[in-house]
């Protein structure tokens, strides 16, 4: 049985199968290149570590039938892949794939809160740097996979006979399961089915899919074991702006709305009343429980430090393209461009040559949970309960994680509460409790690892 069982919405500490809801809360056109990279890695992983159960695709730098499209041509592009490895005597790899098949499924397409950002300066219109118009070839069927998902019309036989089965399995590929149900009501019907604390969410686009599905039936919602979060500066500058990392500032109502589940009291740090019309509010603590979400924060300060070299892929990657591997020519062509790209927007980079890089923002959360159970488990580093909250509305600082840095005391568990306490920051009750990853087994040893489980 799998240690980790996930939900991607693009950790294994107890005996049962951890269950990777890979939400690919993906945004798969902003994330473009790391979040493919993720997937990637998850899909290439032991089926004893790791079991993909939903990829949920959520909006990102572009709208969510691009990065949809993403997707689905990642499954053609591993099909071929696997036929190629085996009719040149090669193992086939994505073991975890094969053992059990994913339900991909579509969620948000816009955010709870502003307008959706765009990034196709840094990705390309298609998210993974125009890669679908210079090999088209890889790009798989253009129009069948886009009824795929298509929900039937309501009050018909189909949308209740929809309702009630299993995902249909007549696809274009037969390495996933499409579903014509959004991908909230997906990630509820895992988490009600499963027991609880066996189901990790691994959250690398925008909160908003898993931030509907918590609003829509809170107390579901809270047995997953944890969420992994990619998201949010705390102590570096931000990648859109000064203070926001993308996957936060795209839809920072969801994010606040999320982590205040983390609270003792949600009510203490969900988004002011007006900016989160979309969702109703959380019952109250009496109703909801005494149950918390436990959120595992890997943001910029962490997974920037986690680089692919360009020498490092072609020296992988080159000899594989000789030979033939589709893979090998689909991943090298999006990476080719967002090395150049990348030279392009970043002083001192058109100097390094081979040594140009990217940060694995989003794989690193997967090899989180590929890695806790093991010997690697006591290198990860948490700074654990940190009150981080989310700016939803300011004018420069929408995105932010704002924590306290003033050298104040705080009331411990039972004190009164702290007067003159603007925000109640220092009341033990109130604010988030986030746990910060700060350490991991080595900056430098991922790339190798990612390259590695994918490519042999």
């Amino acid at each position: 049985m799998p240690k980790n069982r996930v939900i991607i919405d693009t950790d294994p500490v107890r005996s049962l199968p951890l269950h990777f809801l890979l939400v690919l809360a993906t945004d798969y056109p902003t994330q473009g290149t790391d979040d493919i990279l993720a997937l990637l890695y998850a899909l290439s992983c032991s089926p004893e570590d790791l079991e993909v159960l939903l990829i949920s695709v959520t909006f990102g730098n572009v709208n969510v039938q691009n990065c949809l499209r993403n997707v689905v041509s990642m499954f053609h592009v591993i099909e071929k892949e696997i036929q190629w490895r085996k009719n040149n005597g090669r193992p086939e790899g994505f073991d975890a794939l094969k053992r059990s098949k994913p339900t991909v499924a579509v969620g948000s397409d816009e955010p709870l809160g502003g307008e959706r950002m765009k990034a196709a300066y840094y990705h390309g219109a298609d998210g993974l740097g125009g890669v679908h118009t210079s090999h088209p070839h890889h790009s798989g069927p253009q129009e069948t996979w886009k009824h795929l998902f298509d929900t039937p019309p309501p009050g018909t036989l189909l949308s209740s006979t929809a309702a009630s089965v299993e995902p249909s399995t007549s696809t274009t590929s037969h390495l996933f399961n499409p579903s014509s149900s959004p991908s909230h009501l997906e990630i509820l019907r895992i988490l009600d089915t499963e027991p609880p604390d066996t189901i990790t969410i691994i959250a690398i686009g925008p909160l908003t899919t898993l931030a509907t599905a918590a609003a829509h039936a809170p107390q579901t919602f809270l047995r997953a074991k944890q969420v992994l979060v990619m998201g949010g500066a705390v102590d570096v500058p931000g990648n859109m702006t000064p203070v926001g990392e993308f996957n936060t500032i795209a839809d920072a109502v969801a994010a606040a709305r999320l982590y205040s589940l983390t609270s003792l009291e949600p009510e203490s740090t969900m988004p002011p009343f007006g900016s989160a019309a979309l969702l109703p509010d959380y019952p109250p603590k009496s109703e909801l429980g005494d149950r918390r979400l436990r959120v595992l924060k890997f943001p910029l300060d962490i997974t920037i430090k986690h680089t692919l070299r360009r020498d490092e892929v072609k020296a992988k990657l080159n000899p594989l393209m000789e030979k033939g591997s589709p893979l090998a020519e689909w991943v090298s062509a999006f990476l080719a461009a967002t090395f150049k790209k990348v030279e392009s927007l970043h002083h001192g980079h058109e100097a390094e040559g081979d040594a140009t890089h990217i940060s694995l923002h989003d794989p690193l959360c997967v090899w989180y949970a590929v890695t806790t159970s093991g010997s690697e488990s006591s290198k990860w580093e948490f700074f654990k309960g940190e009150d981080i909250r989310i700016e939803t509305v300011g004018q420069w600082t929408r995105g932010m994680c704002v924590v306290d840095r003033r050298d104040r005391k705080k009331a411990k568990e039972g004190e009164r509460e702290v007067e003159g306490d603007m925000g109640e920051w220092l009341t033990w009750r109130k604010g988030n409790r986030v746990d910060r990853c700060v350490g991991t087994p080595g900056e430098r040893v991922l790339a190798g690892v990612l390259l590695e489980t994918i490519f042999g």
